[in-house]
């Protein structure tokens, strides 16, 4: 493996040179004074240019084979973001191997374990240890671990790991906590971590944070709480970091209150309110439906970064407030932050929800001319989904003919689910048979044809995909609606009766109905999907998990208080329009978050005027 960059080689010709004029010259004086004299030159050693200079003179003194010196020089190397360096001189083919030793090795292995793209020459320095028959100590195995993480390899992890135990560590606390941080590296990895996690007989603040940010980041929020209530019990003071993803796992489960007890928890305990803190505090209000209170903590902020000022244009596009993400978008140039990718697909996404179609365009057509920024897959995807919802659908076509670059599965399926809804079948029909050749086990190309094959009223052919599923075991992801109450998050599904108070809700649901139907609403039957009657369809529309968390919420919350639910999938029409009768009916504010953004329904009304 080549370790030295071009400089290192030139540098260590310099140094060849100067052995041969060392070789002349005889080494006089006391050898422990000379000694001492190079360790002292590498602690004062402040830059590459400088470490080459003590090298030869440790060269010229007949030091090179010193086993201090050596492991001081290799430091020092480590320090100076130079480890190339030290492989270069330390792995060359007249190497003394018997120099190498424990701490030798995990000096480098420390080095490029903390070096971005040099993680795998971390693991091949482990190996190479073993290989010249070094034994590797408690230190080691944290470095490695790390580097396994991140390269992201469970595999290699697990061998690790069999090496930990092999060698007696698997007690060390260092190395256990480094080993839960990289299996929750990787979605798969999260049941060994909890495993090691719990056969711990000494957790600390490292461990718990591990572990919640690794069930935080793949998706298992509730888990995530759950175990930050575990921790406070144990009497475990979170740090900054441990917060940071229990916020994420607030975010995820649109738990507004929970967050609420969050900061103030920060608050009271004093935890270090760093720029990443702040910025998970305004991602988790913005996203969990309080967009004025992420605001109001965004002009409070002494630092803000890019992410900050993202974070809030995020937040406003999701609650429909594009004219605002808009302003705060120009806000942040004329402040001098240089946007990045990141933040031109919250403003187009923005652009996209509010139907500011010329305006998303001119911003697309200026991102590489004003900006440098070459659009990628994300940008095009919000420009698809732009037109598509402006109901543009031939525009949206040319566009994603015209693409720079190949256009994904994701923007296929957002044309088919505009095809649908502007009544162009034929043409979704193609578009899904092409995506089910490309990507046979994907369940929403499935599920995309079979709601086409469902429009047409072509029953037939709907049972055939649904068939064809079957056999394939491919299953569609349920909808679902989860709602916080006291604390607590409560999920339902289409039909569920698995509360413990559904005979109520469900008495609550046909009130709803009557109460509707006397105000006028009509159920959207065109939704149902099914070769059944209208009076079937309008039973199967009146189970929908969001009617279910409504009436759930009716029941169990005081009049006139806001209802908040969080839905997986986007909102069906006949559910929206029922929202808008019922926050009329019950004098309630509604807010809901879909897959795609919020509705704030007050009054009968809805935030996003229908357009969604």
């Amino acid at each position: 493996m080549q370790f030295a960059t071009n400089q290192t080689k030139r540098l260590c010709t310099v140094i060849a040179s100067t052995i041969t004029l060392a070789s002349t010259i005889h080494c006089t004086g006391n050898r422990r004074a000379a000694e001492q004299k190079c360790l002292a030159l590498l602690q004062d050693c402040n830059s590459l240019s400088k470490l080459t200079q003590v090298h030869t003179y440790i060269l010229k003194s007949g030091l090179q084979n010193n086993p201090l010196v050596l492991t001081k020089l290799t430091a020092t190397s480590s320090d100076l973001h130079a480890i190339d360096y030290a492989s270069s001189f330390l792995f060359s083919p007249e190497s003394d191997t018997g120099l190498y030793d424990t701490f030798l090795f995990n000096t480098i292995i420390r080095a490029y374990a903390q070096t971005n793209n040099s993680k795998v020459i971390a693991i091949f320095m482990y190996n190479l240890m073993l290989k010249y028959n070094i034994l590797p100590n408690k230190f080691t195995y944290p470095f490695v671990l790390k580097a396994c993480a991140g390269i992201g390899n469970l595999k290699l992890g697990k061998s690790v790991h069999g090496s930990v135990l092999k060698f007696g560590f698997a007690d060390d606390v260092h190395v256990q906590n480094t080993m839960v941080h990289m299996y929750c590296c990787g979605k798969e990895g999260t049941e060994f971590a909890r495993k090691v996690f719990d056969e711990m007989s000494k957790l600390d603040s490292v461990s718990w944070s591990a572990i919640i940010g690794g069930y935080a980041r793949f998706g298992r929020s509730s888990d995530a709480i759950d175990l930050f209530r575990q921790m406070q019990i144990a009497g475990i003071c979170p740090d900054e970091i441990t917060m940071v993803s229990v916020l994420s796992a607030c975010t995820d489960l649109g738990a507004l209150e929970l967050g609420k007890w969050v900061e103030s928890y920060i608050e009271k305990e004093k935890v270090q309110k760093t720029v990443e803190l702040s910025n998970a505090l305004i991602d988790m209000f913005a996203k969990c439906g309080d967009v004025d209170k992420a605001i109001k903590l965004f002009k409070n902020m002494k630092h803000r970064t890019i992410v900050s000022w993202t974070s809030v244009i995020v937040g406003l596009a999701m609650h429909g407030r594009g004219v605002e993400a808009v302003e705060l978008f120009e806000e942040m140039i004329r402040s001098g932050v240089a946007p990045d990718d990141v933040s031109f697909i919250g403003l187009l996404s923005a652009c996209s929800h509010s139907g500011l179609v010329d305006k998303g365009r001119d911003y697309f057509d200026n991102m590489k001319t004003n900006f440098g920024i070459i659009p990628k897959i994300e940008h095009y995807g919000c420009m698809v989904d732009m037109l598509c919802r402006a109901g543009q659908i031939k525009k949206a076509l040319k566009f994603v003919q015209e693409m720079a670059i190949e256009p994904n599965p994701v923007i296929w399926r957002i044309l088919i689910n505009a095809c649908r809804a502007h009544g162009e079948l034929k043409l979704g029909e193609k578009f899904s048979r092409q995506l089910i050749g490309n990507e046979p086990m994907h369940e929403s190309n499935y599920v995309l044809l079979s709601n086409i094959y469902a429009k047409m009223l072509n029953w037939e052919k709907k049972m055939m995909i649904r068939e064809m599923m079957d056999r394939k075991g491919i299953r569609k992801i349920p909808g679902s609606t989860m709602i916080e109450l006291g604390n607590e998050i409560y999920e339902f599904v289409a039909g569920d009766k698995s509360h413990n108070q559904y005979k109520e809700i469900y008495e609550m649901v046909d009130e709803m109905q009557r109460k509707m139907k006397q105000a006028g609403f009509v159920p959207t039957t065109s939704e149902v999907l099914l070769d059944i009657d209208n009076e079937d369809k309008e039973d199967s529309l009146n189970t929908h998990s969001e009617k279910l968390a409504i009436a759930f919420a009716l029941l169990n919350t005081p009049p006139g208080t806001p209802i908040r639910i969080v839905k997986n999938l986007r909102v069906c029409t006949d559910c929206h329009s029922a929202t808008k009768f019922i926050s009329e009916i019950y004098n309630r504010e509604i807010i809901m978050r879909d897959r795609n953004r919020f509705h704030h329904f007050n009054n009968g009304l809805c935030s996003c005027r229908d357009f969604w």
